[in-house]
């Protein structure tokens, strides 16, 4: 974060604090920014509404012919709630106060979906298919549209970081629209003919751990050091900083292949691997230097810069330019700054006395793991920013050290906003408040896959999450599977991909109030964000039908409940099969592997159906003990049931046959 990002979050708090009080009172609204034209609120529920007044003021909230009251407490701040209300509309909903009224017009009551991810859910309209004819054709003035402001921040916000409104359906509203919410949307009131309410909150490249609270990630457990921190962060940001760089340092020194010694953001550190960068900079992928031509990880930079007595006994601000994606920055072997994303600048204030006369060392560690990375240039970009006003380039030339991909993955620094831990529930879910919703849609993982193994725990502590927040134990949750990507295989692999995708589809079965939208088949093999988010959204619609309305029909398409043994094949058996089974481009279907227990032990296998069952055959089948389908970044599949639906990436043990399968 930088500095006058800080001032900025502090001049936002100190308004925040002030407009509770009750010299602001009177020039404040008395209803939250939710509450705004054209807003829709959920039927057939209580509808929290909630407000600022002044202290022990009564307030009263009339809609539909109902009238509520309650009484501000005595920080001015004041909730009630409305009773059910049938669909329909619109109506004018009021808030009276004293001498002051606010009224909301063109309020509707229906259905408000939370749409919720990373950039898959954020992608707008104008990126999807056909999206020219589907832009000039948006004109429904029953799906109202609400994009959460991004917003990153330590603590939780009550109101959100910039003017916020609801828009009906038209050409210029629905452009910049998430694409995967609108058609979900769009889909979904052709079979409930009911108001729509849209509430976008989505940040490219964005982690799970941003958007849940941190009572969630206490309760998942593993995050307590960068928990702690981010506490601190909130009061004392450059405090926070250097504590981090202590946790960063201890996960750098367990990293297989990292020797005890080996330090590089000190100023003693060895020179040994370390090389000449380019005095301009920029992409690595651009340096020419074959090892770095295609290279999604961490670079090591280094630099010195030299500072009189003077310069070094001035506060000082760190200025580096963009770094994609992410940097973790030391001066003098401390802690100074981290920070999430390409394209922005970076500036840090360095702690008083880090500086000295003479040489200083400035060390930056990148992340990059998608195309382009490394530090921008040109060196200019890069320099040290004195109180007196005076700047010292940082021009005297930068080195970089490869990092071994085994090394992995860095922990994110908790304030980060996409990559951190509850900044974007802070900064985007927490303005909601307790908001009535019809339920939630989440597409997002991406940014995951590199702990495929916790991410179940995690989207069940999402999950739960919102569940608590929004006062429905019950809350429909709509899970957007990852679509494929990348190229396909040629034989069989281990994948995270894979592996995130059966851990979305065993948190989507654990309850009937959950339900997957399989997206297997609608990807690009290039490009990370699909732009058929029609079909997605389709699925989507078919999910909420069966999960959120009780409708009885499959919410996902075909899936596989288990695979046993059968002589020397295996079977597999499938629910949820709507008009039998069905091979597209061939006589069986293609994606399906046996496995023994180790990596490496899978095969392809032929498959053949049989009713609502595929058998698989092949050379030891019958010694399998696991059966995978579509287990990879980028799958090849070609089974769906009669109604186009295709049947999504598992896992699953094989089990011996019984004593009656066997006998038969």
């Amino acid at each position: 974060m930088s500095m006058s990002h800080r001032l900025l979050l502090g001049a936002g708090l100190a308004l925040g604090l002030s407009a509770a009080l009750p010299a602001r009172a009177a020039d404040a609204p008395l209803l939250h920014a939710l509450f705004a034209d054209h807003a829709v609120l959920q039927r057939d529920a209580a509808v929290p509404v909630w407000g600022q007044a002044r202290p022990g003021e009564e307030v009263v909230v009339a809609v539909a012919g109902h009238e509520v009251r309650a009484r501000a407490d005595a920080g001015g701040a004041w909730r009630l709630v409305l009773p059910k209300l049938d669909a329909g509309g619109p109506y004018t909903l009021t808030a009276r106060a004293g001498g002051r009224t606010q009224a909301v017009e063109d309020v509707l009551v229906g259905d408000v979906w939370l749409c919720a991810g990373q950039s898959n859910m954020e992608l707008q309209v104008h990126r999807s298919l056909d999206s020219r004819a589907e832009i000039a054709g948006a004109d429904n003035d029953r799906i109202r549209l609400f994009t959460v402001p991004k917003a990153g921040e330590p603590a939780p916000r009550d109101t959100f970081s910039e003017t916020v409104r609801w828009q009906p359906v038209t050409p210029d509203a629905v452009r910049d629209f998430s694409a995967a919410c609108y058609y979900f949307a769009r889909e979904l009131q052709a079979t409930h003919d009911v108001p729509m309410g849209l509430v976008n909150a989505a940040w490219g490249g964005s982690r799970i751990q941003a958007w849940m609270s941190a009572d969630a990630l206490r309760d998942v457990g593993g995050e307590e050091a960068g928990l702690d921190v981010l506490a601190r962060y909130a009061t004392d940001p450059v405090a926070a900083v250097g504590q981090w760089g202590e946790v960063w340092a201890g996960w750098w020194r367990g990293r297989p292949g990292i020797g005890a010694g080996d330090r590089p953001w000190e100023p003693d550190a060895g020179t040994g691997g370390w090389r000449d960068a380019p005095a301009q900079l920029g992409p690595w992928e651009r340096w020419d230097e074959p090892e770095l031509a295609a290279f999604d990880g961490m670079l090591w930079y280094r630099t010195t810069v030299t500072l009189t007595a003077a310069q070094a006994a001035q506060d000082a601000v760190l200025a580096l330019g963009p770094a994609d994606e992410i940097d973790m920055t030391w001066v003098n072997g401390r802690a100074v700054g981290s920070t999430y994303g390409a394209g922005d600048a970076r500036a840090y204030p360095l702690p008083s006395g880090l500086l000295h006369a003479g040489a200083n060392t400035v060390v930056v560690n990148v992340l990059d793991t998608y195309r382009d990375g490394g530090l921008a240039g040109p060196a200019s970009l890069h320099a040290l920013r004195l109180a007196d006003g005076s700047t010292v380039p940082l021009d005297g030339g930068w080195r970089y050290r490869s990092v071994p991909e085994e090394v992995g993955s860095p922990p994110r620094a908790p304030w980060q906003s996409a990559a951190g831990l509850s900044t974007l529930h802070n900064g985007m879910i927490a303005p909601l408040g307790h908001a009535a919703l019809a339920g939630a849609v989440w597409y997002q993982g991406e940014s995951n896959t590199f702990e495929p193994d916790r991410y179940a725990t995690l989207l069940r502590g999402l999950r739960a999450d919102w569940r608590a927040r929004f006062g429905s134990p019950r809350l429909p949750f709509l899970i957007a599977q990852l679509a494929n990507y990348g190229e396909a295989p040629t034989a069989p692999g281990e994948s995270d991909w894979a592996a995130l995708r059966d851990a979305q589809r065993a948190v989507a079965a654990d309850d009937g109030h959950s339900a997957l939208a399989v997206a297997i088949d609608i990807g690009e093999r290039h490009d990370i964000h699909p732009a058929n988010k029609q079909d997605l959204g389709r699925r989507l619609a078919r999910a909420a039908r069966a999960a959120a309305f009780d409708e009885d029909l499959a919410p996902s398409g075909p899936v596989a409940v288990s695979a046993r043994r059968e002589g020397d094949a295996v079977l597999v058996v499938f629910d949820d099969v709507e008009d039998g089974l069905v091979a597209y481009g061939g006589t069986g279907p293609v994606g399906f592997e046996l496995c023994g227990a180790t990596a490496g032990s899978c095969r392809y296998v032929d498959a053949h159906i049989q009713g609502d069952r595929v058998r698989l055959t092949g050379a030891d089948a019958g010694a399998a003990t696991r059966v995978r389908y579509g287990w990879a970044d980028s799958p090849v599949v070609t089974l769906y049931d009669g109604a186009g639906v295709p049947a999504g990436p598992f896992q699953l043990p094989v089990r011996p046959a019984s004593s009656d399968e066997r006998a038969r």
